[in-house]
């Protein structure tokens, strides 16, 4: 664990079957101390979910109260359920050093961006094509022909938000993809305002200089 420097937090979108999920599954592998954000919602729990791991699972006036009283990084309501990222244990994470990663759409990483400004790092996954996603979508064997053609039209919508992050990669073939995020990363974590440390290193520096 790093703790001279504060954790970032690290977005990650992009439309469904593009990637997203399967590049945060091989980073979280990756960095074993890179924290994942636990989203809150008020929908009920499926069988085998365990609240604090796939959720935290709220009442609706628990989730209500915690968004009046600042407690919630972004929120929205998808299908009569609200979901939305805590900032509790966000921001424990960044005070011991730790990245947080969020798998959210876009309108997630706006509000995110807005609540936490210079520390957020966000990055968009594109498909190499349309033709490419549909048949990834299709791939998955899951889904009916209206939510396949729902998933599309919706996809459309979020790519049309590619130049709000910092980042762009393409995932043309999946280790190449995962081999550019890790180097955004690793990049953003050697940013010289990530690192307060270096003040007094160079300080030392300086004394050795002083003492020749």
């Amino acid at each position: 664990m790093n703790m001279t420097r504060r954790g970032l937090l690290l977005i990650l979108s992009s439309p469904s079957g593009a990637g997203k999920s399967t590049l945060s599954r091989k980073l979280m592998a990756w960095d074993t101390d890179l924290s994942f954000s636990v989203s809150a919602t008020t929908r009920s729990p499926r069988s085998g979910e365990v609240n604090g791991r796939e959720y935290y699972f709220k009442t609706r006036a628990e989730f209500q109260a915690m968004v009046k009283d600042g407690q919630m990084l972004e929120h929205a309501e998808v299908f009569g359920n609200f979901y939305g990222s805590p900032r509790g244990p966000v921001e424990d994470a960044m005070t011991q050093g730790r990245d947080t990663l969020f798998d959210i759409d876009w309108q997630g990483g706006q509000q995110i961006k807005q609540a936490m400004r210079g520390d957020v790092v966000s990055i968009f996954i594109l498909p190499p094509s349309i033709a490419d996603l549909e048949s990834r979508l299709r791939g998955r064997a899951q889904d009916s022909e209206q939510v396949i053609a729902q998933r599309m039209a919706k996809s459309q919508a979020e790519i049309s938000h590619w130049m709000e992050y910092d980042y762009v990669i393409v995932n043309r073939d999946l280790d190449t993809a995962f081999g550019e995020l890790v180097t955004i990363l690793q990049a953003e974590r050697l940013r010289r305002d990530r690192q307060p440390h270096l003040a007094d290193f160079v300080r030392g520096l300086n004394q050795e200089f002083a003492a020749r």
